[in-house]
């Protein structure tokens, strides 16, 4: 017989490929080995999925490094990383829409809501997954100063952050479904703090990947929170340009509803 990855000679016997490393399957897809499947790829304690994910909270200079290194088999790759954080996101959005008439975007308890905050709900819902993306270079510029000793390029800074962001995606997925199922009033709330949290996980990679110590790094982790903040702010801003460039809203929209 022959691999079905690579068409090298197999003996019957074999479990996986000599050539390839590939698993040889004998068996047709049923939803029992489907679901056994689908536990030891990502569930198994031997797994590189959950070992990255142990990792990225206990060692994230380890897991990104090593990538960044030529490290390929001990842990999971970023894209495959990110693939995952972007699948289970998308159960979130649903759930989002589900749940729109539910949640509270009145914050500060103004009273205040008008039709641009909900067109602008249904355009987050819409390209989720292309703005958390689009974030992702916007942290690799912001931290181009906290790697200089170690002389990272856009590229490398860009793998970091996927890191970055695709876990704190994945942390944040089972209380995500938790409040959208049970409270979603304070789900615009809990996004909130969400991201606050997300910025703190970011400045804790950059204290374990960079060089430096002391005020020295204390003073870079400032500078990326801050170059951070202006570049968030910037393309949040951007989101209703384009919304009136595009006509998708008019300034009618930002009047309180009556």
């Amino acid at each position: 017989m022959r691999c079905k990855n690579c068409e090298g000679t197999l003996r019957t016997d074999y479990l996986y490929c000599p050539s390839c490393g590939g698993k040889v399957i004998h068996n047709r897809i049923t939803v029992k080995n489907l679901w056994h499947d689908i536990l030891d790829r990502y569930f198994n304690l031997d797994n590189t999925f959950l070992r990255t994910f142990i990792h990225l909270f206990t060692k994230p200079e380890v897991v990104i490094e090593g990538y960044l290194h030529g490290q390929r088999k001990k842990y999971l790759n970023p894209i495959s990383y990110l693939g995952i954080a972007l699948t289970l996101s998308g159960f979130i959005v649903f759930l989002m829409a589900r749940s729109l008439g539910d949640m509270d975007f009145d914050v500060f308890n103004t009273g205040v809501q008008t039709v641009y905050q909900e067109k602008l709900m249904d355009f987050v819902l819409d390209y989720q997954s292309l703005l958390f993306i689009f974030y992702i270079p916007v942290m690799a510029v912001a931290g181009w100063m906290c790697f200089d000793q170690k002389k990272y390029n856009f590229a490398e800074r860009t793998t970091i952050f996927m890191y970055t962001l695709a876990h704190f995606s994945l942390f944040t997925f089972i209380p995500s479904i938790l409040i959208l199922a049970f409270a979603p009033s304070f789900y615009f709330i809990f996004s909130i703090i969400g991201s606050l949290t997300m910025v703190v996980y970011s400045g804790y990679v950059v204290a374990r990947i960079s060089s430096s110590t002391g005020m020295a790094l204390a003073a870079r982790i400032l500078l990326f929170f801050f170059l951070l903040g202006i570049l968030y702010f910037l393309v949040s801003a951007m989101i209703p340009v384009i919304l009136l460039l595009t006509g998708q809203i008019t300034l009618e929209d930002f009047r309180p509803k009556p």
